[in-house]
């Protein structure tokens, strides 16, 4: 993966589904900008105001369930509340999970532009430190 910024994330083509890839300098920067990136692959966040901040904690697992698990607290929130984070701070946990924040917003607050994730895919899930930092790539169900 090629990288124009030391933290970011990108989708990429994906013949059924949507594929996102994310990068930072760290593992915590990594899994938040995974975040960012599921988010505008369907909605389009400009102008949107926070309306509530949603707290939560991961349990103890290895990189790729920790990315799952993340991603698919996104899809959870969006399905039964109909919120989305406009950012996410994620922090390690002395347990060895993770503290995870985010800012979020309603549905109704932004502009749906692209089909709405329904699961992470387990299918050539990355997630690991490479030369630069950290790096993921997932598929997500739409």
């Amino acid at each position: 993966m090629q990288r124009s910024t030391q933290r970011g994330h990108r989708s990429v083509p994906h013949t059924a589904d949507v594929r996102i890839e994310a990068w930072a300098p760290d593992r915590e920067g990594c899994l938040a900008e995974a975040v960012t990136a599921l988010v505008e692959t369907f909605a389009d966040t400009a102008g949107a105001r926070p309306q509530t901040d949603t707290e939560f904690r991961l349990p103890p697992g290895d990189d790729e369930d920790l990315l799952v698990g993340l991603l698919d607290e996104v899809i959870f929130r969006l399905d039964t509340e109909g919120t989305l984070p406009l950012d996410c701070d994620v922090r390690p946990a002395e347990d060895g999970g993770l503290g995870v924040r985010w800012h979020s917003t309603g549905t109704d607050a932004v502009e749906l532009v692209g089909a709405v994730p329904k699961a992470v895919s387990l299918h050539a899930l990355r997630v690991g430190p490479d030369a630069a930092g950290w790096a993921c790539a997932v598929t997500l169900d739409v």
